[in-house]
């Protein structure tokens, strides 16, 4: 008994547990919604839980980096707004050209993050204040072009909304196959680089990641860089989703993005996790959505109690397993 208890207790402390337990949960929940609903697990169901979240997953992978970093990024939603602002305007009234305009916007959120990752690393000051700036500054810088919502009808927008990709007989929208790429590119970048490895080595313990002679503060204004990226190229997809541009869009998918790096098995305290966890939180998030839809007698707010509710297991079983590893 004693070697099982034993066996145990190693396997919950394990990297991978938790994102584990995330994948077992997602299955569960596919199950039940396959016994209960005729036509959940048809293949293009399954399928538009990504197309519908992947502007969420770009954005779950670059918080996914500053979590694994040990801070927290606030600004991610007004920086997907106002990047739909921005390129709604840039289309619409400047008419630049497509390809202009979405360099120009990735550019935009890239500076955003690394400019944050710039005041909290010279002033020292928390992820959580300085994001919080950003988040209102953002968002108001969305007022300053319009208190409208802009159209998109450029034409090489909307071909984009439109186009299906064939899937196994299915489809995929050019949003989610972006979406899996820079998933792919992220797993890559933090498993196998020395960025990737300076990331969870800071995030670990500051203090003996620059002991050991890392750029702790190169590597946290590149991770900030990242999230804004991230969350830049989360609204242009959404902008080609919604094909607006609005200073309400992604109200409060900050904490959505949050909720599905820490559902996918990333520790809040740094340091620990898997970024392809990323997926499975968001695919969580979606399946969690879709139930609610297919039962059709249920508040759309049960969505947010189901996502709190799981939210708050996950944090209590990290907290559990961060004081066994102590």
């Amino acid at each position: 008994m004693s070697s099982l208890a034993s066996s145990a207790r190693g396997l919950s402390a394990a990297p991978w547990f938790t994102a584990m337990v995330t994948v077992v949960l997602l299955a569960a929940m596919l199950g039940i919604g396959g016994a209960a609903y005729p036509g959940f697990l048809s293949l293009q169901v399954i399928f538009n839980l990504l197309i519908d979240n992947a502007f969420l997953l770009v954005l779950a992978i670059g918080m996914g980096f500053v979590i694994l970093l040990g801070g927290i990024d606030l600004s991610v939603g007004s920086v997907l707004a106002l990047s739909t602002m921005v390129a709604a305007w840039l289309l619409q009234t400047a008419h630049w050209h497509p390809a202009l305009v979405i360099g120009a916007v990735l550019l935009m959120g890239a500076c955003f993050g690394a400019a944050q990752g710039l005041v909290i690393h010279l002033f020292k000051l928390q992820p959580f204040i300085v994001t919080l700036a950003g988040m209102f500054l953002a968002r108001g810088l969305c007022y300053l072009i319009s208190i409208e919502s802009i159209t998109i009808d450029q034409p090489f927008f909307v071909a984009l909304s439109q186009t299906q990709i064939p899937v196994l007989g299915g489809f995929l929208s050019p949003g989610a196959i972006v979406a899996l790429v820079v998933l792919l590119l992220a797993v890559w970048l933090a498993h196998f680089t020395a960025f990737g490895r300076a990331v969870y080595a800071v995030g670990g313990n500051e203090q003996s990641a620059a002991m050991m002679g890392l750029n702790v503060g190169r590597t946290k204004v590149a991770v900030y860089a990242l999230s804004g990226f991230c969350a830049a190229l989360g609204g242009l997809l959404f902008a080609f989703y919604m094909l607006s541009g609005y200073g309400l869009h992604g109200q409060g998918i900050e904490l959505d993005a949050i909720a599905a790096v820490v559902i996918g098995g990333t520790l809040l305290t740094g340091g620990y996790g898997y970024i392809a966890g990323a997926l499975s939180g968001v695919l969580v998030l979606g399946a969690i959505q879709t139930l609610i839809a297919f039962d059709g007698t249920l508040s759309s707010w049960w969505t947010k109690i189901v996502i709190g509710a799981l939210l708050f297991v996950f944090c209590v079983v990290q907290r559990l397993m961060g004081g066994r590893a102590k």
